[in-house]
Order: structure tokens, then C-alpha cells, then sequence
């Protein structure tokens, strides 16, 4: 059995004050690459991990193998059993970058051991049982359906710290609106390895520390992505969308983890906008920088590449996906 998995961008967070009693709400596009793409096979006395090559980074191998025992474990133990499995990362991408790889990886592990043992769960209730989506419900939406995703966050009565997904132990919030994200526009992803990435402890710390924000930054993205952002990609409005885009970054929690990242962060979105990018943003905590564009991608490509100069990483030419992920025997 084989699972392809896409990946996501997570364009903000939306409510990081809980005012009228709820907390989190994401929202975000489903990109068809980088993608996931992983063989497992059963009646093994153990669980296995292979890895595509041997050019991946230590700690991508840390962990990529950590979530893919937790994620097994985990749905073994729901189902009542105790077989092994061999599992073949045929592609993969980086973990740590906001793109997602964490819930696409311990999704489609336990996705893998539900069809091999004939059974089947939404997608909603495998994140539950492998803990994922615990903040935001964009990558497990992504997983089932794909597409343009806005949840509505959790009730402060059942998730009452602001946290992130890693440490957060709630369900996936619901999702309140999808649409097919259009076709003919372009994503450009750069990927550069820089430091100050943020994730575990330190995320639960920023959380922590910058939250609540302030309910006026909150109303204004709400306004925004109500009345302009979801509306362009309704009719198709490349220009109001990239100009929401480039209003979110900074706005509430998205200014935040834009100040927090490496500053080479901010010089390549200034870069990608100037080279003609309707709308250009950070996705997540970074560092990935997505540009959103139609006609001109090469010459974003072409800009993405010079700001890059001598730093490592990558850049990708994608767009979006309007489905999940994919099985096929």
C-alpha cells in the first residue's frame, strides 16, 4: 500500500484572545508539493523504518522516526493489536518548516495500519487518537479534503491555555468553511535553512508569553479574512487575495512569529513582493515563505533564488491541492 500525502500552508491563527469563549481557529491552503509518499506493509515482528537515500538530515531522521512509532503505537493500541510493520518513506520533506510533515506523517501511518487491518476512521478521529490538531485543524483538513480551510478553533471550556498543536491534547477543531483553492494561480515556496526555528518548548513558551493578544488585532483579521480574503478565492481575485495575504503578516499572533524568526525571513517576503508576487507571507512559525502569483513565476522564482544566494534550502513551484491524500494499492 502506498499513501501520498500533501503538504499545507498555514497562512494564520485567528483568535489567540477567546473573548466569546473560543480560542485558536486556522487558516489555510493545501499545496500538492512537497508531498509525502510512504509504502507500508504488515506481518512484520516489529515496526520498520526506511528512509529514501542517505543525504537526510540527523534530525530529520530523529524525527520522522519518532512520530512514526508514536503514531503506530498508538493506533495498535486502539485497535487491540500487536503486529509490526515495515513502513518506506519514498519522499519527504522537512520537518520543522510549516509545512506540516508532523500531522501528514502520523496521519497517514495510522491511516496505513487501519486499511491494512480492513477498518477505517475519519480523518478527524485518526488525529485524535494520534494527537494531532490539537490548536490548529488546517493539516488534518488538508489530509482528508484539501483545498481553502478555515476551522473554528476550540471552546475554552474544553481547551483552556493557548497552545500548540504539539501540546495540546484536544481534538481537531471543526472545520467551517472549504473551498477548492483556484487552479491557475501559482504557489512558490522557499525553504531556507536558516536558525532561530521555532517549535517544542520554545513554541509552548512564545504561546505562553504573548498570548492573549490584544481583541482589536483580533477583530481586524477576522474583518479581513471574512470580508476579503475568503471572498477573493471565491471569485477568483488574485489581487484582494495577496493583498490579505500581505495585510495578515502583521496582524496578531502572525506578527509575533514573524518578529521571532530569523530577520532574512522578512527581507525575502520584502524581496518575493517586489519582484510581483500578489501576496506573499510566512507560513506557520517558518521558516518557509510562500508567494502567491498567476502570469509572472518565473520572475518570483528568479527573485526567490537571488535572495537566497549562497544559503541552503529550496524553492518549489507548486499550487494548490483540492483533494487529500491519496491510497493506492
Amino acid at each position: 500500500m502506498i499513501i501520498e500525502t500533501p503538504s499545507r500552508l498555514h497562512v494564520t491563527l485567528i483568535d489567540l484572545n477567546g473573548r466569546y469563549g473560543r480560542i485558536d481557529g486556522g487558516v489555510g491552503i493545501t499545496t500538492r508539493s512537497p508531498s509525502l509518499v510512504m509504502e507500508a506493509h504488515d506481518g512484520h515482528d516489529d515496526i520498520q523504518v526506511e528512509f529514501p537515500g542517505s543525504d537526510i538530515p540527523q534530525d530529520t531522521l530523529n524525527d520522522y522516526q519518532e512520530k512514526i512509532f508514536s503514531a503506530a503505537g498508538k493506533m495498535n493500541e486502539y485497535l487491540s493489536l500487536e503486529g509490526g510493520y515495515h513502513f518506506k518513506l519514498n519522499e519527504i520533506f522537512p520537518s520543522h518548516s510549516g509545512l506540516g510533515s508532523g500531522t501528514q506523517l502520523s496521519l497517514a501511518v495510522a491511516k496505513a495500519i487501519l486499511k491494512m487491518n480492513h477498518q477505517d476512521l475519519p480523518a478527524r478521529k485518526i488525529a485524535e487518537i494520534v494527537g494531532r490538531g490539537g490548536t490548529s485543524g488546517i493539516g488534518v483538513a488538508s489530509f482528508e479534503s484539501g483545498g481553502f480551510i478555515m476551522d473554528a478553533g476550540h471552546k475554552k471550556s474544553i481547551k483552556k491555555d493557548f497552545l500548540p498543536s504539539s501540546a495540546s491534547k484536544t481534538s481537531p477543531p471543526p472545520v467551517i468553511a472549504r473551498y477548492d483553492f483556484p487552479k491557475d494561480w501559482k504557489i512558490i515556496l522557499a525553504i531556507p535553512h536558516v536558525e532561530r526555528k521555532v517549535f517544542g518548548d520554545g513554541e509552548v513558551n512564545i504561546f505562553q508569553k504573548y498570548c492573549p493578544i490584544p481583541l482589536e488585532e483580533v477583530q481586524e483579521l477576522t474583518h479581513l479574512l471574512f470580508m476579503k480574503m475568503m471572498p477573493a478565492v471565491l471569485e477568483e481575485d488574485l489581487d484582494s487575495f495577496g493583498e490579505s495575504v500581505n495585510s495578515v503578516q502583521d496582524i496578531g499572533f502572525k506578527k509575533i512569529e514573524l518578529e521571532l524568526q530569523n530577520p532574512f525571513i522578512r527581507e525575502l517576503i520584502d524581496n518575493l513582493r517586489n519582484a510581483g508576487a500578489a501576496g506573499v507571507g510566512m507560513s506557520s512559525f517558518g521558516p518557509t515563505v510562500y508567494a502567491v502569483t498567476d502570469t509572472n513565476f518565473q520572475d518570483i522564482l528568479k527573485a526567490a533564488r537571488d535572495s537566497m544566494g549562497d544559503k541552503t534550502g529550496e524553492i518549489i513551484l507548486t499550487a494548490a491541492q483540492n483533494e487529500g491524500a491519496k491510497i493506492y494499492r
